[in-house]
């Protein structure tokens, strides 16, 4: 019988808070072609002239705010599934990788293949697909075996937003919030992507409008609103936008919202620091009252039982 495994793959994140890392995370992380869809005969130079030198310079000081004694979130979060996927699975070897920091895809894939496992099941850790992140780690594995002709079975998860346990944990969430804490409306909060790639093909937009509409027939009758984040560079990105939303919702008389962020699978720089406090900020300032911020799986055993589902499937 063929030894298998599992990799859960996530995006990424710096080895420390400190700028030199943010530079190295950063460099990898914006060389992708995925992500900046521009000729490296141009992009290169911006890259190391224009942003670089500057950007890692304020980074550092916002990751240091929801850094954790034992690392990144981001990272925390993903050992701490692995270890509870492990245990759901005895008869596979479970896995991490990262697409932009270590563990890399390509370090995880020559362990597995060294230690002889010829059945691979591959989760890229984002519900909704987008080439800029599961695209992404699809060229990244087949990046890795186009090396060598040692090729193994893989089957490749691309996304997991219709999962009926992954829309009923938020929407039991949600209700079990709003029990407690009630609030005008709800928002949505997915990461953006630019016009462009949507143009092109990408899915990703429609797949977040199915998220939430999944979501919400089982919260039933509540007032919502779905915005994007995370803009980057002079591009238009998808809207409405996730900040000037709030800013807007207190004149428009809802001052009590609750904040869900469903493109996530654990809290990280975009969750902890540009939702909870940029954004938080906006909102209240303009009138706000209540600020509300459910959070995603992170450490929640749950998140490994819907994970092991998907890998018996």
């Amino acid at each position: 019988m063929d030894k298998k495994a599992v990799v859960l793959i996530n995006l990424g994140t710096p080895e420390k808070p400190t700028t030199k890392s943010v530079r190295e995370y950063l460099n990898i992380f914006l060389s992708d072609q995925r992500i900046i869809k521009m000729s490296p005969f141009w992009w290169q130079p911006i890259l190391h002239t224009m942003i670089l030198p500057h950007r890692p310079q304020k980074s550092p000081k916002l990751y240091q705010q929801i850094w954790r004694e034992d690392g990144s979130p981001l990272l925390t979060y993903a050992r701490t599934q692995q270890n509870y996927l492990q245990e759901r699975l005895p008869d596979y070897r479970v896995e991490i990788a990262m697409s932009y920091s270590h563990p890399r895809i390509s370090e995880t894939f020559y362990k597995l293949r060294t230690a002889g496992y010829q059945d691979i099941t591959i989760i890229p850790l984002y519900p909704q697909y987008s080439g800029m992140t599961v695209g992404s780690v699809y060229d990244d594995v087949q990046n890795y075996f186009r090396k060598t002709d040692k090729i193994v079975d893989l089957r490749f998860i691309h996304s997991f937003y219709k999962e009926d346990d992954y829309i009923n944990y938020y929407a039991e969430k949600i209700k079990e919030q709003l029990q407690k804490t009630p609030v005008n409306a709800l928002l949505f909060s997915y990461h953006g992507v630019p016009v462009s790639y949507v143009a092109n093909g990408d899915p990703y937009p429609q797949e977040c409008r199915e998220t939430t509409a999944k979501i919400m027939e089982k919260v039933g009758k509540v007032k919502y609103f779905q915005t994007f984040q995370s803009k980057f560079g002079p591009s238009e990105w998808l809207k409405p936008a996730t900040d000037s939303t709030l800013e807007g919702l207190p004149h428009r008389g809802y001052r009590k919202i609750m904040v869900i962020a469903p493109g996530f699978v654990a809290d990280c720089l975009e969750t902890l620091h540009e939702l909870k406090v940029e954004n938080k900020g906006y909102f209240m300032t303009h009138g706000g009252e209540e600020f509300i911020y459910l959070s995603p799986f992170n450490d929640d055993p749950k998140f490994a039982d819907l994970l092991a589902k998907l890998v018996r499937k």
